[in-house]
């Protein structure tokens, strides 16, 4: 992914996660806040719960890879966390992409 659509400061990902609306799914949690910026920008964190950071950084790269998937039906003015689960690792590709394309449409973040 681009680094011009990555959330990069921690204060960034901060104020997406107390003033975003938050959306759950088994597999990830995903955090909506809207912005003033003509892109859309997005963030990716796991908890140590996923366990070693091989496996981290493994459910990192696919929700960087889902979210590239779906990024032209995504409209601008948003910063979008999402929050990978320890269920990830053992799911599916498939499976990944439909919950992330679930959550999104839950947040509205679509183009009409």
């Amino acid at each position: 992914m681009n680094r011009k659509y990555r959330l990069t400061n921690s204060s960034d990902f901060q104020r997406v996660r107390r003033t975003g609306k938050s959306f759950a799914h088994p597999l990830a949690i995903l955090i909506a806040s809207a912005n003033d910026l003509p892109i859309s920008r997005f963030g990716f964190t796991t908890g140590k719960a996923l366990g070693s950071a091989v496996r981290r950084n493994r459910a990192k790269r696919l929700l960087r890879e889902a979210i590239r998937e779906q990024l032209t039906a995504i409209e601008p003015g948003w910063d979008i966390v999402v929050i990978a689960r320890p269920m990830m690792i053992e799911s599916s590709w498939s499976d990944i992409l439909q919950a992330i394309t679930n959550l999104l449409q839950r947040a509205g973040v679509f183009g009409k």
